[in-house]
Parts: structure tokens; sequence; C-alpha cells
């Protein structure tokens, strides 16, 4: 197998690569990675010295590839699928990149620092990080008010870093009952395939998610196949 990931079922950005490369029908090969355990740990700095998950390791290439980002566009490139997740045409690809980093930024980055505090049983106040997912909501809403996906007429990377960011977002932070373009968005994403798998992988640990109460049961449940 030419890629491994490294990487933990529970990452909200690991979910995001995971997305890329079930869409794209990449074959590569998993490697859970413990953070609290020192073995796993620095196997994971080995390959890239900041110790964030997920990296993927290219082993054809020789080479080692992190940042989510960076790793999807990676994969576009050499490992490409039907539909590349970053477009050909540059205005359009300019508008995925940027709405790659909305949602990573103004999403992601909240979402783990009221994580981190329920963790660390801080208590901190987080008005400002709860106020930064309202404003990302109101964006992202007035952006889909006439579109099926984020950023294109395809899905894209967009549309990979926004599924985990507003899977693991609304349990923290409801989504306005006014915001139907953003519920929508938020229905299509959750049904379509590669987000569905990346889900059933990740319902086995979502009882070490500190706000594991908050997500909704049509999650917590495996599909009914019959």
């Amino acid at each position: 197998m030419s890629l491994t990931l490294y990487y933990h079922p529970l990452s909200s950005f690991c979910h995001k690569v995971l997305i890329a490369l079930y869409e794209n029908a990449v074959e590569f090969e998993k490697r859970i990675i413990d953070l609290t355990n020192d073995a796993d740990r620095a196997e994971l700095q080995a390959l890239w010295p900041l110790g964030k998950f997920p990296v993927i390791r290219d082993h054809a290439r020789q080479r080692n590839v992190a940042e989510t980002t960076i790793i999807i566009e990676y994969l576009d490139r050499l490992y490409p699928g039907e539909h590349p997740l970053v477009p050909n045409d540059w205005d359009t690809a300019l508008e995925v990149r940027l709405w790659d980093r909305v949602c990573d930024h103004y999403l992601q980055t909240p979402l783990q620092q009221i994580v981190l505090d329920r963790l660390r049983g801080a208590h901190g106040d987080l008005t400002r990080e709860r106020s930064t997912l309202q404003t990302a909501y109101g964006m992202l809403d007035h952006q889909m008010a006439s579109r099926i996906w984020l950023a294109s007429e395809e899905f894209s990377l967009a549309d990979c870093a926004a599924a985990p960011a507003l899977f693991y977002t609304s349990t923290l932070e409801p989504f306005p009952d006014d915001y139907g373009h953003l519920k929508a968005y938020f229905d299509r994403l959750m049904n379509r395939p590669s987000v569905q798998r990346v889900i059933d992988e990740a319902r086995p640990w979502f009882s070490f998610y500190p706000f594991a109460e908050a997500i909704p049961e049509r999650f917590r449940q495996p599909p009914d196949n019959t």
C-alpha cells in the first residue's frame, strides 16, 4: 500500500482528510494514533515534529505530508478521483480555498477551544468563541442561499472541511432556527456517502467526546440497513 494515514477516528481534522480519501476512492492503510501513548506520540512526531494529526506517509515517494488542506491538495494532484476536490478553474479554486479557510479558522478553531475548556474543566469565558461560531453560521447560511455545495458546483475541498466542522460545532452551538439554508446544507453533507462512512467509523469513539450527550440520536445509532 502506497499511503498510510496516521490519524484518530474521533478527530474532526482527521475526518476532513478521510472524507477526501473516500471521495476519491484512494487506497490507504490506517494507523490510529493515541496521543496519550508515549510510543504513538513519538511515532507521529518522527513524521511531523509538531505531533499533530493527520499525517500521510507516501511510501512510494518517501514523503510525509501534514496539514489537512495540504494533504487534500496533494491527494488531488497525485491520487485524483473522478471529480477534482480543488477545481481546475482558478477563480473557483480560489473560492474553494477561501471557504476551506473559513471552516478551519472560524468553525474548527473555536470548536477546539471550547472542547479543550471542557476537558480541562477550566470553565473559562467562551463568549468570543461562541460568537465566532454564530458569525460563521451566518456567513454560511448566506453563502448557501442559492447553492448545493459550499464553493463550487461539485463537492470540493471546502465541503470536506465543512462537514466535520459543522458536525461537531452543532453539538456546541445549535444552528439558529431561521438559518434554513445552512440546515439544508448540513443535511446534504450528512447524507453524503463519504461523510456517512466517516461518522460510522467514528461512532464507537463518540463516548470519548466531551459533549457526547449533545450528538443527535440519528448519529449515535448505527444505520438500519434492513
